[in-house]
Formats: structure tokens, sequence, C-alpha cells
């Protein structure tokens, strides 16, 4: 590969390309890195870490309200300041766009800031100069995509959301996936009037159908007002607002509306018009994360997988094992099992199937469920509520699902997904001895099929 500038020439810096980058490194192969906007990515920068750190400061208008009942009296009602929560979260994503760059410069990588654009299979042109690599790497990630209505251009995407001006007293947010789902729960939780304005009948598709139901029920008693079956017709501009007029014939008047209604894929520009594309609109890739063109690879968004951090990370590893290691895996990366979860409040934590993946998979299988009050509530004097399920496949007894809605499912279910990953049987999870009295143990004292 010495005839070329360098041996992997990576478009994008976020998660997965600065990984596949180190590690391609690693291996004594030459890489250069091209980024024109942030290091980092999405998640780093207007996804994943600023959206959690947004997340944890609503939680503590549930944590003042909680803590009354155990004695605890404030002085004074509590006030949110917006400038302080955002300029302290830009203090954050600057000092981890500073060590994503000093990881690279450590293992040796060459950055280049700029738009990259692909010439030909072996050449990018960036910043003014045309460099020749043995392969490029496309990760460059999603962008929000908005649809078109009347007023479409008063809306804000999910990059702009975190840096307004001002915070927003009533709040929309159009959508029913992930950012959707978890910026209502924000903006409620920083104290907006919030609505959440989905065309479906229940946000979240995808997700089992009762945990679905159950994050429903705990949101809107939370004072999220959820406007299902609906759609925004139109959006003017008034004094002091704006007034969103929906296809149901509500007009609403608020602040601010966020339109999240899906990323896709930011290849405008990269020159990739001849690569295939799936029907999705996603660059085509096999096993070996090589597009129609071979020698130009693809991983993360772009490819239409899982859009989560963890993944791209570990399409990364792959990727450099297929084209710079010694030995190239010997079976495709395993898509199955990957825990996720939604930062809504509660929050949501999933692994393996839901329960009706389950029937269409297995057929016959158990489910267990528990919904209950926590412990904590019982002083804190609140209503919300805690769902638990784990699905079994009935002729292996192996658990391939679990679920939560409640505090801290994420964390909860990282450690459940382990097990599920490894394919333990109900029977393991029986004998497992819980830590009581925590909410987790529940997962190991379900005995009772709640339905087959």
């Amino acid at each position: 590969m010495s005839e070329f500038d360098y041996d992997l020439f990576v478009i994008g810096a976020g998660s997965g390309g600065v990984r596949a980058a180190r590690t391609a490194a690693a291996t004594g192969a030459r890489v250069a890195v091209a980024e024109d906007r942030y290091l980092g990515g999405t998640c780093v920068n207007v996804g994943c870490v600023p959206k959690k750190l947004y997340s944890q400061a609503a939680h503590f208008h549930d944590a003042f309200e909680d803590a009354g009942g155990f004695g605890w009296r404030l002085p004074a009602a509590p006030e949110f300041d917006w400038a302080t929560l955002r300029d302290n979260k830009i203090g954050e994503i600057k000092r981890l766009n500073g060590i994503y760059g000093r990881l690279l410069d450590a293992a040796g990588v060459r950055l280049i800031n700029g738009r990259a654009r692909v010439l030909d299979a072996h050449r990018v042109e960036v910043a003014g100069e045309t460099i020749s690599a043995a392969r490029i790497l496309v990760a460059v990630g999603g962008w929000p995509w908005v649809p078109e209505f009347p007023g479409s251009e008063l809306t804000l995407d999910s990059n702009q959301i975190f840096d307004l001006d001002a915070f927003p007293r009533r709040f929309l947010v159009l959508g029913g996936g992930y950012i959707a789902v978890e910026f209502a729960s924000i903006f409620n939780g920083l104290g907006s009037e919030t609505h959440l304005v989905y065309r479906g009948e229940l946000f979240l598709r995808g997700f089992d159908h009762e945990v679905r139901e159950f994050a429903r029920d705990e949101m809107a008693k939370k004072g999220v007002n959820l406007h299902f079956e609906a759609n925004i017709e139109a959006i003017e501009r008034l004094d002091g607002g704006l007034l969103v007029t929906l296809t149901n014939g509500e007009r609403l008047e608020v602040d601010a509306v966020l339109a999240a209604t899906g990323r896709r894929p930011h290849l405008e520009g990269l020159g990739l018009d001849g690569l295939e594309l799936t029907d999705t609109g996603h660059l085509r890739v096999n096993d070996r994360f090589e597009t129609s063109v071979p020698s130009i690879l693809a991983l993360g968004d772009v490819t239409g997988g899982p859009e989560l951090t963890p993944v791209a990370l570990a399409e990364a590893m792959h990727l450099v094992q297929h084209h710079f290691g010694e030995a190239p895996p010997k079976t495709p990366l395993d898509y199955r099992n990957i825990a996720t979860a939604v930062f809504c409040h509660p929050n949501i934590g999933t692994v393996g199937l839901s329960e009706e993946q389950a029937r269409e998979q297995y057929g016959d299988i158990r489910v267990y469920t528990t919904d209950f009050r926590p412990l904590k509530h019982t002083l804190s004097g609140s209503s919300e509520r805690c769902l638990m399920k784990l699905i079994v496949d009935d002729e292996s007894d192996v658990v391939v699902g679990a679920h939560m809605v409640g505090e801290e499912a994420g964390e909860v279910i990282q450690g459940i997904a382990i097990a599920v990953r490894a394919g333990l049987a109900k029977a393991d999870f029986d004998a497992t001895v819980g830590i009581h009295p925590t909410g987790a143990e529940e997962f190991v004292t379900l005995r009772t099929p709640t339905r087959r």
C-alpha cells in the first residue's frame, strides 16, 4: 500500500471514525481523518452526552418534590437557570472535543479540518488538498430531517435544541422516536408546559407494546401533554410565540417547536453518488463493511444499522480486524441482543426481543411481569410506578427479552444484558440471590408467569 499517501483515510471524526482510525493506526497503518464540524460526532456534541446531562438536570424537579416526604424542607421554591445548564454543558463538550483530538494525536493519526469529497476509489479532496488512500472509510453519521409544511422553517432540529438563547416556557415536540420522547420529558422536567405530537397511535414504534403503554401513562402523569394520531398542519409566528395548528383541529400556542422526526445519512457533497444505496437511502455494505466499491468502506449511522454509539464502536473494531488485522473475524458482527435505553422520565431499558417479536419467533413463550411502586415513593408520595418484564422461550427456558420502565432502567438493564447475551435460562435467574431492598431484585424473584 506504499503507493498511496495513507493506508486508511477516514471521513468523519465521530465515535466510529475515531475508533477505527486509532485502532488501525495501532496496527501500523498510516491514517488520516477529515472532520468538518466537531470531534466526537453526534453522540458527544448533539446526542448522547448532552442529552443525558439535560435529562439529569430535569430529574432534579422530581428530586425536589420527593424530598419533602423524607424530612427535607427547601427554604424556597427552586428556580431553574437555563443559561447555567447550557453553558456548563458547552464547557464539558469542549473538554471532550479536546480529549478526542489528543487521542488521535497520540495514535499518530493526522487530523484535517474540512469536509472531504471522494474523487474516485482511492482519492479524496479536502481543504484544497488531494490525498490518496488504499481504503477510504465513510463514517459521517446522520443529520436531522424535518418534513416540509407551512411554517416548518420555524422549527428547531435536534442539533439546535441544546443551545437555545432563552428557555421555552411552552414547548412542543413533533415525533415519536427516542429523541422526541426524551426531549418531551426533559423540557417538562425543566419546567416547560410540554406537548408531544405524534402521527401514530403510540410512540416508540418497535419497542415492546406493554413498555410503550406503560411509558405513555407515566409520562402523562408527570404532565407531558400527549397528542397521538395528529400531525402539524402549519406553524405561524405570533407576537411572543408560535401558533401551531394540528391536523386534528387543535391550536396550541408555544415558544418553541422541536422537529424530532429522524435523522438521515449525512452524505451530501461527499461524491458518493455512484455507490449502491439501500431502500432507505443508506450506504449498502457487506460483512466486511465494504460498499459497492470495495476500497470504500462505511460504518455507523450511514449504513442503516442500529443508530447507537456502542454499535459504531463495535463496527469499527470489526472493520479494522477485517482489513488490518492478522486474523480477520470468522463470523460477521452479531447485532442480536443489543441493549438500549430511552432517557425519558421514567427511563426505559431493554434488551432482546419484545413480547410481540418473541411470539412470532418462538410461538410458545412465558411472560413474567411486575408493576410496582418503588420503595422510595412510599415516603415521597409520588405515584410513579416501575415495570419489569422477562420473556422466556418455553421450550428451552432461555430468557430472550428483558424490559424495564423505571428509575435508572438503563443502569439495571446493562447488567441483565450480559445474562441475555449469554443465553442464560430462567432457572439461572431464579437461582440468583437478589440484593435487598432494590428494585433490580425483581428480575430474579419473578416466579409466576403473567401469561403464556
